[in-house]
């Protein structure tokens, strides 16, 4: 009996084995690669599992998430860079102690390849405020809406019904937004800073002086800097190098210096004092007339341009005014608070107690600072892309899965017109055809 059931026994662990094996090799060996053939990946937002790879093979890009209130913002660059570049900047400063800076802006001198870039960034944004008023006001306006309790944004004749409100008594109304009238304010949003004038010499601005330093958009602070002429803002031009004498910045120009800025035409006082060499009545009709023909002409290009070229074009200075920011934030440094929105351009943080985010009381009111990225210069407020602009119905928060998102900006001249930017693409999921309200459940 012992030797019939080892026999029996025996005989059938060798397929038992063979097939554990072939089990372990399958699952040790990668899936197939998909076929030329096969449909694109589906990855929703707000489901499980890991985060997607990074790869050309996944159609669709969530929107970045918004971090936690009481949460800091990552870092741009890592600690351990930072901590690095301290000690090396300490270790050149031991060795010595009085040195000229020569990279500019550091020194206090304009990076002569990037003066064209802050004009371009400057004219695009300009551009954008002119196309996106007449896109939201204009005869032929999209509809904005902004939600009453909360930040939300919506381009659309009817607010959507998605429960992402958390406003004030939000949850009394099942967190459902209370929607009203938006303006261009609510599509595009340019952070205030303080204006330096100094950008070198004083590149602080200290509590005591919060309400004497003027305050204006950060991305026009940023083309100032850069090399940008603006009358109501004047700031100081070099034209030598300043010293750093173990840390402190040391200025040693002539003071006839401003003689020569002032013949060259970079004065620290503003552009409109050289008209009063003129006579009053020249310089009446000079300054009268010449913006009335750059204004007739204006018109006459906004009467004869169409509302999807309008849109085209507005597009394109958004996208152009975020690359140029881009590139001139690698050299001209912007911070922004680690908590709170606040952002300051210059070499440093001001030192205006007027935090009240997270962990403010163990700072005294002061800021968190750190390095900025476009989206704290320039942010883009997302809202939820609209297939059909004639469609009444507003968006279901139960398909919320199946609607892409996209900017404000981008949205809103897509519905006027402009073809889709090639970068948002795969946040507006636009092959997507979401299911009615009584087949969202039958899908999987």
């Amino acid at each position: 009996m012992q030797g019939i059931l080892g026999v029996h026994s025996g005989s059938s662990r060798a397929p038992l084995r063979v097939l554990l094996a072939r089990n372990l090799v399958a699952r040790a060996e990668p899936p197939p690669p998909p076929s030329v053939g096969a449909g694109p990946r589906w990855l929703h937002g707000g489901g499980g599992g890991g985060e997607p790879e990074e790869d050309e093979a996944a159609p669709y890009a969530d929107v970045p998430r918004p971090g936690r209130r009481w949460e800091r913002k990552p870092y741009v660059t890592p600690m351990k860079v930072l901590i690095r570049r301290a000690k090396e900047e300490r270790q050149a400063r031991r060795e010595n102690p009085c040195r000229v800076l020569e990279h500019p802006p550091d020194n206090g001198l304009l990076v002569p390849h990037l003066v064209g870039v802050a004009h371009r960034v400057h004219a695009a944004r300009e551009m954008l405020l002119h196309g996106l008023t007449r896109l939201v006001e204009g005869e032929d306006a999209i509809p904005v809406k902004r939600c009453r309790f909360c930040s939300e944004v919506h381009v659309g004749h009817v607010g959507h019904e998605i429960r992402t409100c958390e406003g004030r008594n939000s949850g009394a109304r099942n967190s459902l937004h209370v929607w009203r009238p938006g303006t261009v304010r609510d599509v595009v949003g340019f952070p205030y800073c303080y204006h330096l004038f100094d950008r070198v010499g004083k590149p602080r601005v200290v509590h005591k002086e919060k309400y004497d330093v003027p305050r204006l958009p950060a991305i026009l602070e940023l083309c100032i800097q850069a090399g940008v002429e603006v009358e109501r803002y004047p700031t100081k031009r070099r034209t030598r190098p300043v010293y750093s004498i173990e840390g402190r910045i040391a200025d040693f120009e002539p003071d006839d210096s401003e003689a020569g800025n002032s013949e060259a035409g970079t004065s620290s006082e503003p552009p409109a004092a050289a008209c009063t060499l003129l006579p009053a009545p020249v310089a009446s009709m000079s300054i009268s007339s010449a913006p009335t023909d750059a204004s007739n002409e204006q018109e006459e290009e906004e009467e004869e341009i169409t509302v999807p070229e309008l849109a085209t074009r507005t597009l394109q200075a958004w996208l152009d005014m975020r690359s140029g920011a881009a590139r001139l934030m690698k050299k001209y440094s912007v911070h922004t608070c680690g908590y709170c929105p606040e952002v300051q351009v210059g070499p440093k943080g001001h030192k205006v107690r007027m935090c009240k985010a997270t962990k403010h009381q163990q700072r005294d009111g002061q800021h968190a600072w750190q390095e900025a990225t476009v989206e704290d210069l320039v942010r883009p407020s997302y809202v939820w892309h609209v297939a059909d602009l004639g469609d009444e119905s507003p968006l279901a928060n139960e398909l919320k899965r199946y609607y892409g998102k996209a900017p404000a900006v981008v949205e809103l001249c897509v519905q006027a017109g402009a073809p889709v930017p090639a970068a948002y693409q795969s946040m507006m999921r636009l092959d997507v055809v979401p299911p009615a309200r009584d087949e969202y459940d039958l899908v999987a």
